[in-house]
């Protein structure tokens, strides 16, 4: 017979196990996988797909049966690491055409579960009709399948990161999976170890794999599931306040000589400019897409300073807030935000100061570099993806090392 106390202590932790079970539910979700989610082991068998590739063709695993080795690769268009690796997959696809390797890429993202600022290393979201844009631009010579949509294939190959690549052998089992190489830059002599390419030359020799599992590094695979984070995002935009200060001549020349690492870009414009309010939405947008680099949007209304709080409305009404990244350089300058009225009484004060080559109307726009290189002017509407183009091929599609 169990005594009292010790009835009354089972009855305690009865009723106490509820409670502790859910509180370590939440935490259980935060790190679980989307559900359907599996990981393959080395031995195991390549799951079927049937995929439509930027070929508009669908594809199918049978499909590449004839094929000695067959790589798997998730790439995507938006990751600096996977841009960094494509030309290393477009020279292993052509040192091994016609020795027995397949290489097909597949693209696992879900387009919508891209944050505006992710995608500041391309010119290219992970929809599909981009892939084909991209595909064309960077040559690729090998299928492009897409999976975005329902992303059954990634579940099924666990796919971790863009890129991540699976090698077959003939029999279709898995031999190698993790990283191409250890490098996430696009220049080749900063690979040491080219760990897939090593896994080809083994097995099409007959011989063991050396390292049969490396860790995926890039980007993680975009799910579906990550759409109300995007939502949350855009939210924390739409709220945002805007800081707008009075700024003289020698306030603007001296953001002009850009005494940082960023890229900076000027827009002169007012409230009662049609063209510039018409336009604004796509320097936020510039704004936006390069929020994780170093890069800053620098508006200054020409509108009445008296009429700061109108400048402020329109401001915050199109969300043109401070990315976080940016707000710890701000704060190191001494300065509130990013938004400024011009206090000047001359026009002409303001065109010496920021760029002698402006013929004078708004809108205006300029993109210097650090230490105040133009990269880019353009006087009247601008063109947004023209404008990001120009700002990409600057900075560059791949990490650099410093």
């Amino acid at each position: 017979m169990i005594p009292m106390k010790n009835k009354l202590a089972l009855t305690f932790l009865a009723a106490l196990l509820p409670v502790l079970t859910q509180a370590e539910t939440p935490a259980a979700k935060k790190t679980a996988m989307p559900e359907g989610f599996h990981e393959l082991k080395i031995g195991d068998a390549a799951p079927d797909f049937d995929l439509v590739g930027i070929d508009e063709e669908r594809h199918t695993l049978k499909e590449y049966a004839d094929a000695d080795l067959l790589m798997i690769a998730f790439l995507s268009n938006h990751c600096p690491t996977s841009q960094g690796v494509e030309g290393r997959i477009k020279k292993l696809v052509k040192d091994y055409k016609g020795k027995g390797l397949q290489l097909v890429a597949i693209n696992p993202n879900d387009p919508a579960a891209l944050r505006a600022d992710e995608l500041g290393y391309s010119k290219y979201n992970d929809s599909f009709p981009e892939m084909k844009q991209h595909a064309k631009e960077q040559g690729f010579t090998f299928p492009y399948l897409y999976d975005g949509d329902t992303q059954k294939t990634a579940l099924a190959y666990g796919c971790l990161a863009t890129p991540h690549v699976f090698l077959f052998d003939k029999e279709r089992k898995l031999r190698y999976q993790g990283r191409l190489d250890d490098s996430r830059y696009a220049d080749d002599a900063s690979v040491t170890s080219p760990d897939a390419r090593n896994a080809i030359e083994a097995l099409l020799a007959g011989k063991p794999v050396p390292v049969e599992i490396t860790k995926p590094h890039g980007c993680s695979t975009k799910w579906i599931d990550k759409r109300k984070q995007i939502a949350t995002d855009n939210e924390k935009w739409e709220k945002g306040e805007v800081e707008v200060e009075l700024i003289d001549p020698k306030g603007v020349e001296a953001l002009r000589k850009n005494d940082t690492k960023k890229v900076r870009m000027f827009n002169v414009w007012a409230t009662w400019c049609g063209p510039c309010v018409e336009e604004f939405p796509q320097l936020v947008a510039t704004s936006r897409k390069f929020g994780l680099r170093d890069f800053e949007f620098i508006s200054i209304s020409i509108d009445d300073p008296g009429t700061i709080d109108e400048v402020k409305a329109f401001l915050e009404k199109n969300n043109a807030i401070v990315p976080d990244k940016l707000k710890p350089s701000l704060k190191a300058e001494g300065r509130k935000g990013n938004a400024y009225v011009f206090k000047g009484a001359s026009h002409d004060e303001l065109i010496k100061a920021l760029d002698p080559e402006w013929p004078g109307p708004i809108p205006h726009t300029l993109v210097v570099a650090p230490g105040g290189e133009v990269i880019f002017r353009h006087n009247g509407s601008i063109d947004g993806d023209e404008l990001r183009a120009k700002i990409l091929e600057y900075m560059g599609r791949f990490y650099k090392p410093e």
